[in-house]
């Protein structure tokens, strides 16, 4: 049984640390907010969200949006909740916790964009992380076209970073998925969704591309992050885990650009950790809390 938690080893700092994950800044630990559907599956959604904020010391706080029936094979049923719901869950937690950081994941429809979208209007969600879950790894769209409008019109202008995967670039981008086969496609499209209003846009790699580099377009122009293809069939959640790991660290107080590279590390190493596993009979989860040990 592991111990729940162990001291830094440096013997100026004496801060608790989770035995699985990083330390807890100061007594008490910054709180994030994920407003997500729930994997029955525990692999991606609020769920992989939850356990990346562990990861990272980050006291977890959600707000669901939709439950689904599904594991790692396939979905088998959804069932979205009443956009008044999600927003009564968002309030009560707010009129509790400090958070400091919120992302998005799933949000089922255009009702629940809408209402997400007033929230974020009102200044309710600070350093706000969208995640904007349109296409299913299949290439299925998950969001109808009026879904589409309100996250470009309406949610996206409060974001401080938007993270789509090629797919859902080339959904908010109006533009054919082939096309962003190349790095220049890509930043061109990265530019289009960040006309939107939000400030930094990761247009992630993969899907398409034999790296995984991603674009990060921000303020201050830019950004190819260079990383190697993990090769494994547990690969489910990894945008989602991509997404809550960039709030974690900005509910810890890390700088946008800093947040969004470690959270890049923190994914190849979640990815390479579950790589031999066998969980489920297919698409399984992430290594979250480095049980594996380093790759």
């Amino acid at each position: 049984m592991l111990p729940l938690c162990r001291l830094r080893v440096s013997p100026d700092d004496d801060t608790p640390t989770p035995a699985y994950g990083d330390s807890v800044p100061g007594t008490t630990p910054p709180t994030a907010l994920t407003i997500a559907g729930s994997d029955s599956g525990g692999g991606a959604g609020a769920q992989a969200d939850l356990k990346t904020f562990a990861a990272f010391g980050v006291h977890g706080t959600c707000a669901l949006t939709a439950v689904t029936a599904q594991n790692t094979v396939e979905v088998h049923g959804v069932v979205a909740l009443e956009p008044a719901f999600v927003r009564q869950q968002v309030e009560v937690v707010l009129q509790d916790f400090a958070v400091r950081a919120v992302k998005t994941g799933m949000l089922a429809n255009a009702r629940i964009v809408s209402e997400v979208a007033r929230m974020a209007a009102q200044g309710s969600l600070p350093q706000l992380v969208v995640d904007p879950v349109l296409v299913s790894s299949s290439g299925h769209r998950l969001m109808e076209p009026e879904g589409v409008a309100a996250y470009l019109g309406l949610l996206l202008p409060h974001a401080l970073v938007v993270t789509p995967n090629l797919r859902e670039a080339a959904v908010l981008g109006d533009t054919d998925v082939e096309s962003l086969r190349t790095l220049e496609a890509r930043v061109a499209v990265a530019d289009r969704i960040r006309a939107t209003g939000a400030r930094y846009v990761v247009v992630k790699g993969g899907h398409l591309t034999e790296s995984a580099d991603d674009v990060v377009a921000g303020p201050d122009g830019v950004e190819v992050l260079a990383g190697a293809r993990v090769t494994t069939r547990n690969d489910h959640g990894t945008g989602c885990s991509l997404s809550a790991a960039i709030t974690a660290h900005l509910a810890r107080g890390a700088a946008v650009p800093d947040a969004i590279g470690e959270a890049k590390d923190f994914v190849a190493r979640a990815l390479a950790g579950a790589a031999g596993w066998r969980l489920g009979a297919g698409h399984g989860p992430l290594d979250h809390f480095g049980w594996s040990g380093p790759p």
